[in-house]
């Protein structure tokens, strides 16, 4: 087999790999205009005029969700979390890089060994600890995500902190730049890669994320979508099935357009961030 063949062969079989992965995207497209007894009668068949209820199901979810109260939590709470963690830990890879001394590296093995540790091992002294400190709200759950996602964000900042040339921080300390002022106006700029790949991965965990807002928020006054969703579940295990395929679908669509119009970064940044290290 030439070398010229083999990349169209791996270009078929990843072509056809992901219309896999597309194909349950697709179907709940499809379901979320069918009335939820054809949902549960004919599932995989596309709507035909017995099955078509246009819209209704995108109202009905809305409503019985209060779609637009948890839309606005959640982005709240993404946003937040995304912008603490991105700052938060992409200043301890700078210091973790630039100081380079034995407390350093015990900080990031720290860090590390975070990614490591199931959840389920710290979700019972999580759900005290966050009741004890009151930290049952929104805000609370930006300090929250911060201990969660500084693993996987301090990790990637570390590998990209390590090809910024020492160059740029030595001419801006001969102009006069402190270290805080260094790190924002000389160092922050040049890991706009790096900061857009944990931008992408953090925003798809965090608006995603059902387990951590279930435990820590009052439910009675905040809502994020994927508990809202879960609350279209009825006694006995009954699902409206329409009405919960319309929420999907709307919670779905920020999330895929976001990763859409960022998706070569995370590319960028991972390979960047490999090149010393």
């Amino acid at each position: 087999m030439t070398d010229v063949k083999r990349p169209k062969i791996w270009t078929a079989v990843f072509a056809v790999l992901s219309l896999a992965y597309l194909y349950p995207i697709f179907l709940v497209l499809v379901n979320s205009f069918k009335g939820k007894v054809f949902i549960a009668r004919y599932p995989f068949d596309l709507p035909d005029s017995q099955s078509w209820v246009g819209l209704g199901n995108y109202e009905l979810g809305v409503f019985r969700t209060n779609f637009f109260a948890a839309f606005g939590w959640s982005m709240v709470i993404t946003i937040g979390a995304t912008a603490l963690i991105i700052l938060c830990t992409s200043m301890t890879a700078y210091w973790v890089v630039r100081v380079d001394n034995r407390y350093a590296k015990v900080l990031y093995l720290a860090f590390l060994f975070s990614l490591v540790v199931p959840f389920q091992m710290v979700m019972f002294t999580l759900s005290w600890f966050t009741d004890f400190l009151n930290l049952g709200n929104p805000i609370g759950l930006w300090i929250i995500y911060l201990g969660f996602g500084a693993g996987l964000a301090v990790f990637i900042f570390t590998g990209f902190v390590k090809s910024v040339p020492r160059e740029l921080e030595e001419a801006a300390l001969i102009d006069g730049c402190g270290p805080v002022r260094t790190y924002f106006q000389v160092v922050m700029p040049v890991l706009k890669p790096a900061i857009m790949t944990v931008t992408i991965l953090e925003v798809m965990w965090l608006w995603n994320d059902y387990l951590l807002p279930y435990l820590t928020l009052d439910l009675k006054k905040y809502q994020t979508i994927p508990i809202a969703v879960q609350s279209l579940r009825g006694g006995y295990g009954a699902i409206d099935m329409g009405a919960m395929m319309g929420v999907l679908v709307l919670a779905m669509i920020p999330v895929i357009v976001f990763y859409l119009f960022g998706q070569r970064h995370i590319i960028q940044g991972v390979v960047a961030g490999a090149v010393k290290g």
